[in-house]
């Protein structure tokens, strides 16, 4: 199955914990031409994770020789570990596809810089607060000392809810990947017929 259209980028944020890597994967999985960025970062992989994969995996002072060398759209420090978007990756995969990128509310700031019109910005959210800290503990891949970081950066993750095109409620991951679905749908069908920046 292929959404139609020329191609686009697509960022996917939230809070840790809201469901945004499981939304990403899923996307690539039913769609053939959206493609992942998978981001470089310094942080050691999980028992599950797959390098080139999930992430690529690198060291601090390969990443901050990235940095200087500006191999990054955008780049952010998150609990203590880097991540960050490769232009070369990028250019890459939007040539035949479109990109979908799984990255926070700085690396949102930095690659909206670039002024691209194709770009659509979504947010998800948990309907409460209380609801993130459950699945942060439910999904076991964390620390308690991870998880009380991640639950108490939700209050400034949210505070960005300004700088996307839609706030998303993931309370069932079946109804709001169908909803994510079609806000890309619309947005390929609207923004390629009239090429112009189109509000929905």
């Amino acid at each position: 199955m292929k959404i139609s259209g020329e191609n686009i980028m697509i960022i996917l944020s939230s809070p840790s914990g809201v469901g945004k890597t499981t939304l990403t994967k899923k996307l690539q999985q039913k769609y053939q031409n959206i493609n992942i960025s998978v981001s470089h970062t310094t942080r050691s992989p999980r028992s599950n994770e797959v390098d080139g994969v999930d992430y690529n995996f690198v060291s601090k002072k390969k990443f901050e020789e990235m940095i200087n060398q500006n191999e990054f759209y955008e780049y952010a420090k998150i609990f203590e570990n880097y991540y960050g978007t490769s232009k070369k990756n990028v250019n890459k995969i939007l040539k035949k596809n479109d990109i979908i990128f799984d990255i926070d509310w700085q690396g949102t700031k930095q690659l909206s810089d670039y002024k691209n019109s194709n770009i659509i910005k979504l947010f998800l959210i948990t309907d409460s607060k209380n609801e993130l800290k459950r699945r942060l503990l439910k999904r076991d891949q964390n620390t308690k000392e991870e998880v009380e970081k991640r639950y108490n950066s939700f209050n400034e993750d949210i505070m960005h809810w300004k700088d996307y095109d839609y706030i998303i409620i993931n309370k069932n991951l079946e109804v709001c990947f169908n909803h994510i679905e079609k806000i890309i749908q619309n947005f390929k069908k609207n923004y390629f017929s009239s090429n112009n920046s189109v509000i929905l």
